[in-house]
This record gives C-alpha cells, structure tokens and sequence, in this order.
C-alpha cells in the first residue's frame, strides 16, 4: 500500500496557468482574457473574439479588419479537401471526418510560413477557418447536393448557415449563430482543450494537435449533450407532461440532461444568453413548445435540488439544441458545430503551451496491480480460459 493520494478524472487537480480563460464556478461567470461572456456575447462577434483569443486583447478597428480579412480569405477548401469529404464512406460520423480531414488540411494547405511544430497560427487561421467550410461540405455532400463556397461579406456564423442551406440568412439568425459559436469558443482546461495541450506539449503540430482535441470531443460524456436534451423534450412530449415526468425522474434518480455542471455552482452564463435566443427564435417562428417545455423543467427541477442543497442548475446545452433546432439544424451537426466554436480556444491553448516555458506533461500513475510474481513456464500455468 501507499500513502500516495489521486483524484478520479483529475477534479481539483491544478495541471497548470493559464492567462486564457477564467471559471468563476460559484458565482456563475466566464471571461476570455479578462472580458466576460456577457459583453462578449453583446458586444462583439465570432471573429472578434477569435482575434482576442489568439492575441492576447481585443484588437483595433483596423487591426480587426485586416483579422477578419485574413480570417475570411482562408474559408475555401482546396479542391482535394472537397474530393476526401465527397468520398468519405456514407456511415463514417461526422466527427470522425473532423478529425481525419486535419491531416488533410496539413498536407494541402498552402502556408506562407514554415509548417512545423512551432508555426505561427495566428497569421495562417485555415484550421479557425476552415473547420466550418468542411462541416457544411459533409452536410452538402451526404445529401447529394453541391458544396456552396463561402462568402467573405458574411460573418463566420451567417456564413455557416449560408453554406449549410444555400441561401443567406436574415440578419437575426445570422447574429444568433455567431454568438452561439462565440459562447462556445473557449472554456479553459476541459478534457479537449487538455487533450490539445497534452498533445502540444510533445511539441507536435497544431494540426494533430487539434485532431486529438476533436477526438476527445466526440465522445458523448463531452460533445453532444444537447442532442440528448432534445431526446428528451421529445420522450416528454408536451409541457402538459413535463411535471410526472420531472417527478419519475427525480424519483429514479434519472439524469436530466442539461443540468449540472462539474465547474459551476450556478446557473451556466452561456445558457442565459442562450436562453434569450430561444426566446427570440420562438417567438419570430410562432413555436415557443421547446422554451415552454424547458423553462418548466428548470424550475422544477432546480426547486427540487434547492431543497435538499444541491447547486445542480442549465449549463449551456440545455437550450443550445433547441436553438438549432429553430435554426434548422439536424442534430447530427451540433457536435461538429462545438468543434467548428471550440477550435479558437484549441488553437490558443497550443499556442500558449508552446510558449509558455513548455513542459511535456508527464503524470504520475497510482499502481494498483499485483504485488511481483515470478514467471511460470506455458506448461505449468494450466488452463485459466
């Protein structure tokens, strides 16, 4: 035995500083360098903030121009990008392109400075940029429809929606789904950001290093909550329903998807801004079931963990599904379009790992095998099948 202790999936554990991002759990706030998610999010836009990420603080009015300019000019896929999406196997998932199609984008892209593990990412953007082009090829591609090339007078998230219909979005769509890409674009050491970092720190590119990122992401305990909030408000069914069923639920002991977070003690920033944004889709779509359903099992779940001392409240999944859901977006798409937000943050913790006095990250392992035994010859070990 040892006196050694650990924490089970590193909570509490401090693996390292960071000038990107601060958590305030029990008081419910988030900021990017300093500035909170609010103003961000009423603020500024997608680009704005990926130029704040990147670069340490919010640039000038000329200096943002000549961001999103870089930004925007880097949207098109090279034409063997498009020939691999076009042939990946009709069953692969979506994530699983993402992170096959970064290789892709290493190989094909066309840097203007040396490509290696120390380049600049800042000045290049293709993996901030492109990652959206390719999410709304796939989207095209599966549906036997051509791909729609990017336009450089839209912003990142009417640009989005833009190649993922065809057709440009209203202004309000087009500034909901840049925010909502904007509140999901950084979140400090979460398991793909570390998943980045761990990879960074080998001092491998940043292109596998966001391809681990991604991987990490696919898995359902991190990436794709809100398809599961949807899955629920469709097994409910209506908000007539919503009280037996928050009642069972409670009563077995049953996750309400949605709810919690391993951070935050308070309601989730992100989702209050998201909350805003079903509101304002409901009411311009005449379809407020979604926001009526979710609203009702807030407070009611949220009464009941009050009452026995449990700080459980929305994080940002518990309305962002059905955001999409009025934007018109399957919810195949909604784990990619984490990813397509989330490689901001990806990109700058690379590049501050690489930076900051890197150090490969090494961890020690509790061992908990058996105590040494000697080695028994195959003819006298008998049959443990």
């Amino acid at each position: 035995m040892t006196n050694q202790t650990w924490s089970r999936g590193l909570e509490g554990v401090i693996a390292g500083d960071s000038t990107i991002c601060k958590i305030d759990g029990q008081a419910g706030k988030l900021y990017y360098r300093g500035y909170s998610i609010e103003d961000l999010a009423a603020h500024s836009d997608f680009e704005e903030v990926v130029s704040l990420l990147l670069n340490d603080r919010l640039p000038g009015l000329a200096e943002l121009e000549e961001f999103r300019a870089r930004m925007r000019g880097a949207r098109a896929l090279h034409p063997k990008i498009l020939e691999m999406i076009k042939g990946f196997p009709p069953e692969g998932k979506p994530m699983e392109l993402l992170q096959s199609v970064m290789a892709y984008l290493s190989g094909y892209i066309e840097h203007k400075i040396e490509h290696s593990a120390y380049c600049n990412c800042r000045q290049t953007l293709h993996q901030v940029a492109q990652l959206a082009t390719v999410t709304a090829a796939w989207h095209r591609f599966r549906r036997g429809l051509p791909d729609v090339k990017p336009r450089a007078d839209l912003s990142h998230g009417a640009n989005f929606l833009y190649m993922l219909r065809g057709e440009a979005p209203d202004e309000e769509e087009g500034r909901i789904m840049d925010t909502c890409l904007l509140l999901h674009a950084e979140h400090g050491f979460n398991a793909s950001t570390f998943t980045a970092r761990v990879v960074a720190s080998t001092v491998s590119t940043c292109y596998a290093s966001v391809s681990a990122a991604i991987g990490a992401l696919r898995g359902p305990l991190h990436g794709g909550a809100n398809e599961r909030v949807l899955a629920m408000l469709e097994e409910i069914g209506s908000v007539e329903k919503v009280e037996a069923w928050v009642k069972r639920a409670l009563a077995g002991k049953v996750k309400i998807m949605g709810m919690g977070h391993r951070v935050y003690k308070a309601k989730d920033p992100r989702s209050v801004v998201m909350e805003g944004f079903l509101e304002t889709l409901s009411r311009t779509k005449g379809d407020s079931r979604h926001l009526d359903m979710l609203r009702k099992i807030e407070a009611l779940a949220t009464a009941d963990f009050e009452s026995r001392g449990k700080k459980i409240y929305p994080n940002v999944d518990f309305f962002s599904g059905s955001v999409y859901a009025l934007l018109g977006i399957p919810t195949e798409l909604y784990t990619p379009i984490f990813a397509v937000a989330r490689i901001a943050g990806w990109l700058a913790h690379v590049l501050e790992q690489r930076e900051r006095d890197n150090r490969i990250f090494r961890p020690a392992s509790l061992y908990s095998g058996p105590d040494p035994r000697p080695w028994v010859p195959i003819e006298k070990r008998g049959n443990h099948g």
